[in-house]
């Protein structure tokens, strides 16, 4: 057993922040590989040790990474209010899925891991801690964009940023398995519709 770890008023183990640093990682480089549009498919696999693929790693770990901690954070902290236990769990498998798929044909399928959960909760309690995850990312994503206006010299890595987190939401707004989707779907249609209306527009349409 891990010993419990505070942080503030942050409850965690050695065993989570494990998961969550090798899970960071991963994700990270999964997106540094396609924003770098090095797979294995375009022959470009030997430009991974490249001073640029390094830097877009460094960009990757401030957006993504920041994205994906604070994605699930926040499930963890809006559980917690609600009384439950809640600790982060990385998915080994999808971790190699995640990087594998990027490597071999630039895309990403971002499902590191999962908060778990355990205690009594409503569907609506299931549904608002599955929502601020999304949120989160949204949240992220617009503070990202107005950096682009205030701070005009970083605005590559603040689009960077700004895509990945509005990507990171939209994908977890899947309807489907464990995604964040299904649980805020089975909460309230409207809530869902609107959140994947909002994430469909700042992606594709802004």
């Amino acid at each position: 057993m891990y010993k419990t770890i505070r942080i503030g008023k942050l409850k965690t183990s050695k065993l989570e922040l494990i998961d969550i640093a090798k899970a960071w990682l991963a994700i990270s480089l999964a997106f540094a590989l396609v924003f770098s549009g090095i797979t294995l498919l375009n022959g470009k696999i030997n430009n991974i040790f490249s001073i640029s693929f390094g830097v877009m790693f460094l960009i990757s770990l401030f957006t993504a990474g920041i994205g994906f901690l604070l994605h699930e954070l926040a499930h963890k902290f809006a559980a917690q209010r609600y009384g439950c236990v809640a600790e982060f769990r990385a998915f080994d498998q999808m971790l190699y899925l995640a990087v594998g798929l990027a490597a071999l044909v630039g895309f990403i399928f971002a499902a590191p891991g999962a908060v778990m959960i355990a205690g009594q909760i409503t569907r609506k309690e299931n549904g608002i801690i599955s929502l601020a995850g999304p949120a989160t990312n949204f949240v992220l994503g617009l503070i990202f964009l107005g950096l682009v206006f205030l701070y005009p010299a970083g605005s590559f890595i603040f689009l960077i940023g700004f895509q990945i987190n509005f990507w990171l939401g939209l994908f977890n707004l899947i309807p489907f398995g464990n995604f964040d989707g299904k649980k805020i779907l089975q909460w309230n249609n409207y809530v869902w519709l609107a959140m994947v209306a909002v994430g469909v527009y700042f992606l594709f349409f802004l």
